[in-house]
């Protein structure tokens, strides 16, 4: 079925699905859901207290209006509660409301909300069903997109998760228009830190074009969203289970990213705030190694500063952050994978950076 809101379709071993992209598009979601091979059985919407009531009520009446049974719930979902009380919360509701495997789950958030309620649904009855429809920029851009489901513990970020791929990803930017500046800032760290890894001419765009972007109010805005997202969507495609050079490129400034959300207990900053200062110690790496030059790191700094984001923080610890990342997901025998830029729109995984040079690249985030 052609659709002009179609940004891509990813390919996995669990099934492909669509993601689609577009501005009020809401009336479209029952036959996207039937495109998805979605049984009109009961469905369960899990969404972030922040939805409700106008946005929980909206996408309820819109569900049912597309003929299926729907029933609602709502909780506090941040990166301080993402753990498994608020897991073991969704599992008391889904047994109260005798959810069964034919079901299917809705989840209505942003991207903490889509790794909880896609775990949740991973591992609930050995799984249910379940769609996206994120309602940040940072989820839409990102986290929505490649089924990473996880929650946190008290030792590191998303150390309990599973790959549970969504059957569909819908996009309506009609639910970024209440969104905190702050937050939309947020998820333009996603955004352009896919074209700063694979696509120099998207990171021109968003160079020379902010004003028409950076409101997503017209056409163009959102066919670059797409941009983005198509970018996501075809790593994951490539390497759905993180187990070659593809896709974990795409954490690109988060190895600092969640070390200082960590030192920092999930209250200073969010995530894509966070992974924005990251990719400054990231590109500070790539040029201590001789990969780019200084105009590329100001370029860098000019265009995340442009969109609204920080690059430094001069509270940071620096043993603090060090400290953190030996935790990280990432890492192989010990030695922390770091995605850096070869180029801007190249990036490259090096696992052998000596410690006085990630000090050094520290450094000049917090000097």
């Amino acid at each position: 079925m052609k659709n002009k809101y179609l940004a891509s379709e990813v390919n996995t071993s669990q099934g492909n699905y669509r993601v689609i992209v577009g501005k009020s598009i809401l009336n479209l979601l029952g036959r996207e859901l039937e495109y998805a091979g979605i049984e009109k059985k009961k469905c369960f919407i899990i969404a972030d207290k922040s939805m409700f009531p106008k946005k929980v009520k909206l996408l309820h009446e819109t569900m049912e209006s597309f003929g299926y049974r729907t029933n609602t719930f709502s909780l506090e979902l941040n990166e301080e509660n993402k753990n498994y009380n608020s897991v073991s919360k969704i599992y008391d509701w889904l047994s109260t409301m005798k959810a069964e495997r034919k079901d299917f789950i809705v989840s209505f958030g942003g991207g903490v909300a889509g790794d909880i309620i896609g775990f949740a649904a991973s591992s609930y009855l050995r799984g249910i069903p379940y769609i996206q429809v994120p309602t940040t920029l940072a989820a839409m851009t990102d986290a929505a997109i490649g089924g990473k489901t996880a929650y946190n513990l008290d030792a590191g970020k998303n150390l309990i998760g599973s790959f549970n791929q969504p059957k569909l990803v819908f996009e309506d930017l009609d639910f970024l228009n209440t969104l905190p500046i702050r937050e939309k800032n947020s998820g333009w760290a996603e955004a352009i830190k896919h074209a700063l890894i694979s696509d120099e001419k998207l990171f021109e765009e968003f160079e020379n074009n902010k004003k028409v972007i950076i409101n997503l109010d017209t056409e163009y805005a959102a066919e670059i969203l797409k941009k983005s997202v198509r970018i996501k969507a075809q790593v994951v495609s490539k390497d759905e289970f993180e187990r070659g050079q593809d896709r974990i490129k795409l954490n690109y400034g988060h190895t600092i990213g969640h070390a200082i959300e960590k030192v920092t207990k999930f209250k200073k900053y969010l995530h894509g705030e966070a992974v924005s200062i990251g990719m400054m110690v990231s590109i500070y790496i790539s040029l201590n190694l001789g990969l780019v030059n200084i105009d590329s790191v100001k370029r860098q700094k000019n265009i995340l500063n442009s969109y609204g984001l920080p690059t430094n923080d001069k509270n940071l610890n620096a043993e603090e952050l060090i400290e953190a990342i030996r935790m990280d997901k990432k890492n192989v025998d010990g030695n922390v994978q770091w995605i850096l830029l070869r180029n801007i729109g190249e990036a490259i995984i090096e696992g052998n950076v000596s410690s006085e040079i990630v000090k050094s690249s520290i450094s000049k985030i917090i000097g």
